[in-house]
């Protein structure tokens, strides 16, 4: 996708390999463009619009070929939190937004059916749809009148949603960034506080939380306390956490200070995390 003005979209076909050039499927004029992104597939592109007034519906869901229009929806502002307004499964299968107290899905192969259902969380400030398949919705909920903050897990059929399937609540927090693994069991949350209550980093705390859908896992990752031992099969040295996950890189002792960052191997069994004060430490983890 080619974002060429304020006012123009255009949308590439780049499957043809290198040197082979790229194919125009698709171009249309938005007025008073301000963000597009495609979903994940590329069946659709995503705008948003500054409003020209509050009745307008400036978010625009349309077909990346034919540029139609399948959904419209009015959002005030765009945040980092908020955009994407409309989140898809990677495999297109489900689609979600958030909305004030609640998420909306949709069946993403027909929104002409429109909103499908509705989770009902008071308070909700975050969403993250699972990637394949899109089986279940993570939510986070700020701190609130001495309430911790939380992030639960929802399965996003219908019939499924009676209760979340997992929970993890947390004082000390004003953010969370949350990352699903491939096959969509496992979730990450980087819960972040803007203090450090220990004065060590002017950028605050973080906490590295890891829970499952099935409830094996609904707690801390430890990052700072390892056993090592060495594997005489492959002549290295392993880490163990004091939970039970394996650590296969880093064998050195683990060290406090902040995350800054977090990502799932694409088999989605394990995940390595760069934390700590600087020279920051890189370590990889065993799911289990």
């Amino acid at each position: 996708m080619v974002v060429k003005s304020d006012t123009a979209i255009g949308v590439y076909d780049c499957g043809g390999g290198c040197g082979t050039g790229f194919r125009e499927i698709g171009s249309f004029e938005v007025n008073n463009l301000f963000a597009a992104t495609l979903s994940p597939r590329g069946t659709y592109v995503q705008t948003f619009q500054k409003p020209a007034s509050p009745q307008e519906k400036n978010v625009v869901l349309r077909k990346a070929d034919t540029s139609d229009s399948v959904y419209q929806l009015h959002q005030k502002n765009m945040t980092k939190s908020s955009w994407p307004s409309i989140r898809f499964s990677s495999d297109e299968a489900v689609a979600c937004r958030l909305a004030t107290n609640e998420i909306q899905l949709f069946d993403a192969s027909s929104f002409s059916k429109g909103i499908t259902h509705r989770v009902r969380i008071p308070g909700v400030a975050g969403v993250e749809l699972s990637k394949a398949p899109g089986s279940h919705v993570a939510t986070f909920v700020p701190e609130s009148k001495g309430i911790p903050a939380s992030v639960q897990i929802y399965a996003s059929k219908a019939d499924l949603q009676t209760q979340a399937v997992a929970r993890r609540s947390f004082f000390r927090c004003s953010s969370v960034q949350m990352s699903w693994n491939n096959g969509s069991t496992g979730l990450l949350a980087v819960a972040q506080s803007d203090v450090d209550k220990s004065n060590q980093s002017y950028y605050g705390e973080s906490k590295l939380n890891y829970l499952t859908i099935d409830g094996t896992h609904d707690g801390l990752v430890t990052l700072h306390m390892f056993f090592l031992f060495r594997d005489d099969d492959c002549n290295q040295l392993l880490v163990v956490c004091r939970i039970p996950i394996l650590c296969l890189l880093n064998p050195f002792p683990g060290k406090d200070g902040p995350i800054h960052n977090v990502q799932w191997s694409h088999s989605g069994s394990e995940f390595a995390v760069v934390y700590g004060f600087m020279p920051a430490n890189a370590t990889i983890f065993y799911k289990k």
